[in-house]
């Protein structure tokens, strides 16, 4: 067995990314250093997702691989965390199944993984430790970024919307918005270390901000004049040597006039936005407990447009929620065709134990639902492939992420609007933001050749 080595599985949505660095820093901060590969590092941790079905079946086969490295090397320590540990069916089921397995921890308590860890190597003994709710947010814990150039920075944790068929808010708990002071610190400190994009991230960024004292959550020192979203990207839009802003995710409730607003007023604002739909009919929205309607969500899109006519628009969309039926479901391919989504993430719906669409008695047949998700997809990427014809022949400004997982012979990055290029280069021009003329382009990504270095 290699010392003072890890490995962090990562399952999920980029809050569990974020997750992940902090995670790795504290190891880091120990004298752990990564291992090229999990079945030889000393600590293990697979940090968990469960939003989808799909991935908790991820989780437990990747469990299950590491029993046999487990036995070859008894002092591998094994830990588990993230949102499925927030689930006790899932606790229940690694203490009767899964004996390998010497820590688990919930979303709540990450700050306490060094001590977790401590008592485990220390004591040789199986840990337990998953809070039921979140305490105070800790600032100051370490990281170890995966890029130098850009970073992920949460801005808030928790969710308060309870959509009805999503897990989310038991398992990250209710809103907590971190001061605005804090963010502003960690986003300068990025800048002075050379980072040049920022990904703002929060299960609904568009709520930052709005609790007031006394509520559940409330994390400002201040009980009046706080800051929200726009407030927010204003205040970061200032910060020398960032070139560029993201955020994710956006909730349609939420976005304001003056947030969309800030598309027209902030130099580093990315032309970009996320804004899950989740279905187009306005039943299924209700029923969703989404709290807008197909007709608000068009007024939203044209108002984004308004302000920048080049903005990215991607969305979430959900199939076969329960009770969904053809017209519901012709609704949301309307709803597509009429938006003329750039990119969308697609899902099957899930069934998730402990949400009120889990035990409706309407749940749609598998095959319809697969009928269904195959004509969605179907009529995005026709959407995609005509939209793609914008980029042939542009020069847009490109931030330059490494070399492309599918071709090591060339560069991969993504211009501001989130499309990746692919295209030829030196490795010295690796986190730098360079002009490419797009020669290629495709429905998912586009090739070009590089004109200009900044």
């Amino acid at each position: 067995m290699i010392p003072k080595t890890y490995y962090i599985v990562t399952f999920g949505c980029q809050m569990n990314e974020r997750d992940s660095e902090t995670l790795a820093g504290m190891l880091e901060q120990q004298g752990y250093t990564k291992a090229p590969e999990k079945k030889n590092a000393e600590v293990v941790i697979l940090n968990t997702c469960s939003v989808r079905e799909n991935a908790d079946k991820r989780f437990f086969g990747v469990l299950g691989q590491l029993k046999h490295s487990h036995e070859q090397n008894p002092g591998m320590i094994v830990a588990v965390c993230g949102c499925m540990m927030q689930q006790q069916r899932i606790i229940d089921k690694l203490k009767a199944k899964y004996s390998w397995v010497d820590l688990v921890f919930g979303t709540h308590n990450i700050s306490e993984f060094p001590r977790l860890f401590a008592n485990v190597r220390d004591e040789k003994k199986r840990y337990v430790d998953v809070w039921d709710g979140a305490g105070e947010i800790v600032e100051g814990l370490p990281a170890k970024r995966e890029y130098p150039f850009k970073a992920f920075v949460n801005i808030m944790y928790g969710c308060n919307n309870f959509c009805t068929y999503c897990i989310v808010p038991y398992t990250r708990g209710r809103e907590r918005s971190r001061r605005p002071e804090d963010i502003l610190a960690e986003v300068k400190q990025l800048a002075d270390s050379g980072c040049k994009e920022i990904m703002l991230l929060g299960q609904n960024v568009n709520s930052y901000g709005k609790l007031k004292a006394g509520d559940i959550g409330y994390c400002y020192r201040e009980e009046e004049n706080g800051v929200d979203f726009a407030g927010l990207l204003k205040m970061i839009d200032e910060v020398p040597g960032i070139e560029r802003i993201r955020f994710m995710t956006s909730h349609p409730k939420d976005l304001s006039d003056d947030l969309i607003d800030c598309y027209r007023t902030c130099r580093h604002l990315c032309k970009q936005i996320h804004l899950p739909v989740q279905s187009g009919s306005d039943k299924v929205l209700k029923e969703m407990h989404r709290i807008y309607d197909r007709e608000q969500y068009f007024a939203l899109v044209d108002k984004l447009r308004a302000a920048c006519p080049d903005i990215a628009i991607s969305t979430d969309i959900i199939v076969g929620f329960p009770g969904e039926t053809d017209q519901d479901f012709e609704d949301t391919l309307d709803l597509v065709r009429r938006v003329r989504y750039d990119s969308a993430f697609t899902f099957l719906y899930s069934v998730r134990e402990g949400t009120p669409a889990a035990v409706r008695d309407d749940q749609v047949p598998e095959d319809v639902k697969h009928e269904r998700f195959n004509r969605l997809v179907d009529a995005i990427h026709e959407i995609q492939e005509e939209k793609s014809v914008w980029y042939q022949d542009k020069v847009l400004p490109v931030l330059v992420d490494g070399p492309s997982r599918t071709n090591s012979r060339v560069l991969t990055g993504r211009t501001e609007n989130g499309r990746v290029v692919d295209f030829p280069g030196d490795k010295s021009l690796i986190g730098r933001i360079v002009n490419v003329r797009i020669t290629k382009a495709q429905t998912f990504s586009n090739y070009g050749e590089v004109v200009e270095c900044e």
